[in-house]
């Protein structure tokens, strides 16, 4: 299968894992709207919808940029229509944008709390329903949520209980819409096995230290092209793992996944059950604080 002329609508994408995603999609010669709120640069964070467009469109495809705040409804359907209207169609919603606070109860404000779970769940529930009429009449539909496996470790909620609830609530998005639109349209989960050099990595979860033993963007966006080129009416309803869906394919240097010059172990993302770890054979440890 291929991408080419596939059009994409992704929420977030500005930089960090989405952008890479969209990029490797471009290589097909993929039409890719980013629906984000990044209009003029960031102090702090590189990247805006106009600097993702034009590297998509150097990547080889075909870009939008629309700013677009996925917890307002009208916001979300005037993007969607934009695209619909710019590309003919969609065929493929990726619900890449996400909010992080990794704070406990007492220390969670209620405006944080929402933030997350209107972008998270909220947002991902609402592009994947503004998404959908389209894809039920696109080529070969996915949705892909970048979202972790359910796994009810109490590890998961006891540190940021907010913050867990609310990427829960994409992956939850998985698990109904799945089954609610099995044969038609494929709903399925992409998740890191390790941490991935994001600017959230380096500003909020441990910087260059934390930097160096993760693996960058480029292993999420080549498990992603991987997942959206399989057959939609039967490939849904998972919780897949980038290493694993590589390796099924073929992948066998990971490597190339790490920074030069570092061949120490790697940090595991947060909710990869333990049983996983098992699976992998690469050098993963447990991220520090989520030991069983």
């Amino acid at each position: 299968m291929t991408l080419n002329g596939k059009t994409i609508f992704m929420s977030g994408g500005s930089r960090g894992i989405g952008l890479a995603i969209a990029k490797r999609c471009a290589q097909d010669g993929a039409n890719v709207v980013i629906a984000a709120k990044t209009d003029k640069p960031h102090p702090k964070l590189a990247g805006t919808i106009h600097t993702a467009a034009a590297e998509i469109e150097a990547a080889g495809g075909k870009a939008l940029g629309v700013v677009c705040d996925i917890r307002e409804e009208a916001n979300v359907k005037a993007a969607v229509d934009q695209a619909a209207d710019r590309f003919g169609g969609i065929d493929i919603c990726i619900n890449n944008a996400s909010a992080i606070s990794l704070t406990p109860t007492l220390a969670t404000p209620m405006k944080r709390y929402d933030l997350m779970n209107g972008v998270n769940a909220r947002g991902t529930y609402l592009v994947s329903q503004m998404c959908l009429p389209h894809l039920l009449k696109g080529d070969n539909p996915h949705i892909m949520n970048i979202a972790p496996p359910l796994d009810m470790n109490p590890k998961w909620f006891k540190n940021h209980t907010a913050y867990t609830m609310a990427k829960y609530g994409m992956s939850m998005c998985t698990l109904g819409m799945a089954a609610e639109f099995h044969g038609k349209v494929a709903v399925n989960s992409l998740w890191p096995m390790t941490s991935i050099d994001t600017a959230a990595v380096r500003n909020v979860l441990g910087g260059d230290s934390m930097a160096k033993m993760s693996r960058t963007p480029a292993i999420m966006a080549d498990a992603a092209y991987a997942v959206l080129n399989q057959d939609a009416k039967t490939f849904t309803g998972q919780f897949i793992m980038d290493e694993f869906i590589l390796a099924e394919n073929g992948t066998t240097d990971f490597a190339q996944y790490q920074h030069a010059g570092y061949d120490g172990p790697l940090v595991a993302d947060f909710f990869v059950p333990q049983d996983w770890f098992a699976k992998s054979k690469s050098n993963i440890i447990q991220n520090p604080g989520y030991e069983d």
